[in-house]
């Protein structure tokens, strides 16, 4: 009777699942005999349960009925089932995993190895299924248990071969006792061991590398073979059925070139194989690779080293078609063409497993370079970072996520009937019932009505990811038609689709298109570029068909064509993404720097497509941080400096593609390129300073700060900008030499510094330049030493500046060096400008200044706005000579001159404010027309879009009134620059 109320609470496993067996009179044989098993082996508490009326009894005999797998292994231990009276499940396989990572124990042999290692994985078999048909666990929880146990399981099967090959003289160990640490061999985990979510009787994917300069095997021309061999018995000892069965099926086709290489490989030669000869879907299973087993700092070293290969510096769409070629593969292979139930494989299959991990890891390898959130192992963690980032929406994450969950509980109940590697539901009516019921499903009829929906969902949501650009073209008038293009330009369908598009010279525009398809451009010589051109070909013609002038657009976009180096990822970034058509029109037609920067270097477009691009203007820390990330992948100092350079045009890019698509308004730009260049300085200075600090050390007590001056200087920089600096020094009075292997004196040191700076900013590489430098600004000018002392500066500014010289310090600002420095250089610069000099001595000078520019330079057109009376210059000078007479605070200085200009006393000659109202209309033609054509002086020879968003940003009628307005505008400057300053005579 005691062991009686013992059995009442039936198994420790819980779960609210009442699975029905397919077979009431099998079922109640199993039951018997069971019982009968549990008295002969003494197992009363197991007899007990199935002796009572207790539920735990029918849910267990309906499993093993269910079940031949867990029915052989339930009436070969049934102690197991035993134990699941007294323990909780969970428990006794968290005990078995932890007395599997123990293994092996001193003086085990190969035989006793295994035995122990099938007999653990039996365990995890019964207590991870039974827990999971019975719904005590979820099919995340239940992956996780297998995985874990894998992971142990290789681990124990590597040590006792170390161990072996150290008994036998063939390797040196560190530390016996742990023969994995430092030895350089590790294991990787691939695939669904490395994400953690192992299905019931999946495979195990498994790549091993070595650390060739880790003394592990001591001849190192032996360890390829040694090594080798080792994992060869390793898989042996995993995989060979004995009478206990295996432990896992082992794969390492994943490995580099598979069919060349060693099952050991070394990490000098993987890492130039992966740089070198790396395909995209080795990035994607390289997503998902995990250290488990072996040295884990090795291998997250190697890990670490292998990131730029697997996290591009661009987004990378053709990585989606890499993807979506190996899907097409996958279903032509496999003769997958439907969604259904009966005989569909719910891994490979469609709407299945395989695509919601592709369509998680597609997104994940075009962004995870810019993204490291997104650098996820797993496919629900990855799900969840892309909705976060908002490159999904929060909705299709969810639904997806619970897709993927369902799909597995079905996948481990497929399994879990014979322990087979399949992924194939039954078509007989009867096999889907028990799968059913394995599953937590009443019947056949209840799996349809649950699967069959998910399916079609994942489908879905997979084809909208993957074939976007032909939905859209199919939505768009004549597609059809219009994809003749490619094959005709004579096509006479074709050339009516064109006129209803809008196009004026339908003819001309059709042989314009059909000429793409010749590959006559550098950008459609491939086959693969014109067939990306020719999916997204309708979808582009309906984009430029809805310019103000289709047929100029379109011309705009065949010399664009006509210039790009490639096609290849710019028509797989459109054919992914073909809402960015109707920008890149406007890009096109509107903003000819925009379109030669994207021609130049494609890969800036990539920014467009980051989620948040309408919805944030990125602050100072902000951009700090997503260049501290993008940074950290850099391989050298020359990967640095193209990093450095991509970071800064794709940026710079945003702000105008923004300007132009009124994301921002203009005479916020000033401020946006100038946060672009703070950050990208003070990461460029660093860079240097490392590497020159590797060849000349450094000066004792050195410390230096970067000054920027002229529109840096004010935060008003454009699109198209150089950068005005000065670099000061200071370092400790008794310091002769710097205290590396080739020293120099202190002033070659920073002069060499500067010299080197200059060249990682200017020095033409692949990526382009990262910003033209100007350090003419310095004391002296040209003639003078490259870097500065402060000391001598100070000295300088007290005895031989000019008064010009003064007014450009008004416009300056530390943006990056030492902290404490640069506030020294700052403080010194306002002790200076406080100094005041005679009133009458500055407005006369600051004055002859302005009329010795206007002689020497005289306004080339209306549009010459910096230079024209009355313009940009005019407004810039009464600023600063505001702050040189005490007229504007001095801590003003650094400011944009229309915020010293709104806060000086200009009264009576002017009104400050007012003026500063006109510099800010004037900053945003300035900002609008940096986008346009360099030699456009009138509002005519502006592209007719930029005109409009020059006119809208004046709250114009339109571009005609443009002229007009300024030459208002400028005449009223002019008359409060005479009245504040004179005019020069």
């Amino acid at each position: 009777m005691a062991e009686e109320r013992m059995a009442a609470g039936g198994l420790r496993i819980g779960g609210e699942n009442h699975p029905l067996p397919s077979n009431d009179h099998a079922a109640r044989g199993w039951r018997t005999d069971l019982e009968r098993l549990a008295e002969q082996r003494g197992l009363t508490r197991l007899g007990a349960l199935l002796a009572s009326t207790h539920p735990d009894a029918d849910r267990l005999v309906a499993v093993l009925e269910l079940s031949p797998h867990l029915n052989a292994i339930a009436l070969k231990h049934p102690e197991w089932l035993e134990e699941l009276t007294g323990h909780p499940a969970s428990d006794l396989a968290a005990e078995t995993i932890a007395a599997t990572a123990r293994l092996p124990e001193d003086g085990t042999g190969e035989a006793a190895l295994m035995t122990t290692l099938r007999q653990a994985r039996l365990r995890i078999a019964l207590f991870s299924a039974l827990s999971d048909v019975f719904g005590a666990s979820t099919p995340a929880e239940t992956s996780r248990v297998l995985s874990a146990f894998a992971e142990a399981a290789v681990g124990a099967a590597l040590r006792f071969c170390l161990l072996d090959l150290k008994r036998r003289g063939k390797v040196t160990l560190v530390d016996p006792s742990d023969p994995e640490r430092d030895s350089g061999l590790f294991v990787l985990g691939m695939g669904k061991l490395g994400a953690e979510e192992l299905n019931y009787s999946s495979d195990i994917d498994l790549v091993v590398f070595y650390d060739e300069r880790k003394p592990l095997v001591p001849d190192p021309l032996d360890a390829p073979e040694t090594l080798s061999r080792l994992v060869r018995r390793m898989i042996r000892i995993l995989g060979e059925r004995t009478g206990e069965g295996y432990v896992a099926r082992t794969d390492l086709r994943l490995r580099p070139d598979p069919s060349a290489m060693p099952l050991a490989i070394s990490v000098a030669m993987a890492l130039t194989y992966y740089e070198g000869s790396g395909r995209d879907w080795e990035r994607a299973a390289m997503i998902k690779a995990r250290p488990i087993a072996g040295d884990r700092a090795a291998a997250d070293l190697f890990l670490d080293e292998i990131k730029p290969f697997v996290w591009r510096k661009y987004l990378d769409f053709s990585a989606v078609a890499a993807i979506k070629d190996m899907k097409q593969r996958i279903d032509r292979h496999r003769g997958f063409e439907d969604v259904g139930i009966e005989g569909h494989n719910v891994k490979l299959g469609r709407g299945g497993i395989r695509e919601i991990e592709f369509f998680a890891q597609a997104q994940q390898l075009i962004a995870g370079g810019r993204a490291p959130e997104l650098r996820q192992r797993r496919t629900e963690d990855a799900l969840r970072e892309l909705a976060d980032g908002g490159w999904i929406d929060a909705g299709t994450a969810g639904e997806l996520t619970e897709d993927y969950w369902l799909l597995r509980r079905v996948e481990h109940a497929i399994q879990m009937v014979a322990d087979e590697q399949s992924h194939t539901l039954p078509e007989e009516a009867v096999k889907l019932r028990v799968v059913a019921r394995l599953a937590g499903l009443k019947d056949e009829a209840a799996l349809r009505a649950t699967l069959l929906p998910c399916l079609q969902r994942v489908d879905r949501r997979y084809g909208r990811l993957f074939s976007e650009a032909r939905s859209a073209a199919e939505t768009e008038p004549d597609a059809e038609a219009l994809s003749r293009l490619s094959r005709s330009a004579e096509d006479e369908g074709a050339l009516a689709a064109l006129s209803g598009l809008g196009y004026g010279r339908a003819g001309d525009i059709a042989r314009i298109v059909h000429g793409w398809s010749l590959g006559r451009y550098r950008a459609t010589q491939t086959s693969a570029a014109r067939s990306r051109l020719a999916d997204v070909l309708p979808t582009l013609l309906s984009a430029f068909g809805k310019a103000h002038d289709p047929d100029a657009a379109l011309a705009a976009f065949d010399r664009f064509l006509a210039g790009l180096p490639s096609g290849i990822q710019f028509f797989s970034l459109i054919a992914s993404n073909p809402k960015v058509l109707d920008l890149l029109a406007a890009i096109i037609t509107a903003a000819p720097t925009l379109r030669e920067t994207i021609a130049a270097r494609p890969h800036v477009f990539d920014a467009l497509l980051d989620p948040a691009f309408l919805g944030e203007v990125p602050s100072l820390d902000l951009l700090r941080e997503r260049l501290s990330v993008f940074m950290d992948l850099s391989r050298d100092y020359e990967d640095a400096l193209g990093r450095l350079r991509i970071f800064a045009s794709e940026q710079r890019f945003l702000v105008g593609a923004r300007m132009l698509g009124g994301v921002v308004e203009a005479d916020e730009a000033g401020a946006a390129f100038s946060n672009i260049a703070d950050v990208v300085l003070e990461q460029t200075l660093a860079a240097v300073e490392t590497e020159f600090a590797a060849s000349h050390g450094r000066v004792p007590g050195a410390r230096i700060a970067l000054l920027g001056m002229g529109r840096l200087g004010s935060r008003e920089l454009t699109a198209s900008s150089d950068v005005d600096l000065i670099l000061f020094y200071d370092h400790d009075e008794t310091a002769e030499a710097s205290d590396g292997r080739r020293p120099l004196a202190p002033s070659a040191y920073f002069a060499r510094l500067t010299q080197r700076l200059i060249a990682a900013m200017t020095a033409p590489m692949r990526e382009g330049v990262l910003y033209e430098v100007d350090f003419r600004l310095r004391p002296s000018g040209n003639k003078g030493p490259l870097a500065t002392h402060l000391g001598a500066f100070r000295k300088y500014q007290e005895t031989e500046a000019w008064t010009w010289e003064r007014m450009a310090l008004t416009r300056s600002r530390v943006v990056a060096g030492d902290a404490a420095f640069a506030a020294e250089v700052e403080a010194t610069i306002r002790a200076i400008l406080a100094e005041r000099r005679e009133p009458e001595t500055v407005t006369k000078d600051v004055a002859a200044m302005r009329q010795r520019i206007e002689e020497g330079k005289p306004a080339r057109g209306p549009l010459d706005l910096k230079l024209r009376p009355g313009g940009v210059i005019d407004l810039e000078f009464i600023a600063q000579w505001a702050l040189l007479t005490g007229r504007a605070d001095l801590d003003l200085v650094g400011a944009p001159s229309g915020a010293v200009l709104a806060a000086a006393d200009l009264a009576p000659a002017a009104d400050g404010k007012a003026l500063a109202a006109t510099m800010n209309c004037f900053t945003r033609i300035v900002q609008l027309l940096r986008l346009g054509p360099g030699g456009a002086r009138t509002a005519d020879a502006v592209p007719e879009g930029l005109a409009r968003s020059v006119a809208a940003s004046l709250d114009l009628g339109g571009p005609e009134a443009i002229e007009p307005w300024l030459d208002a505008e400028t005449s009223a400057v002019r008359a409060a620059f005479i009245g504040v300053l004179g005019d020069g005579g």
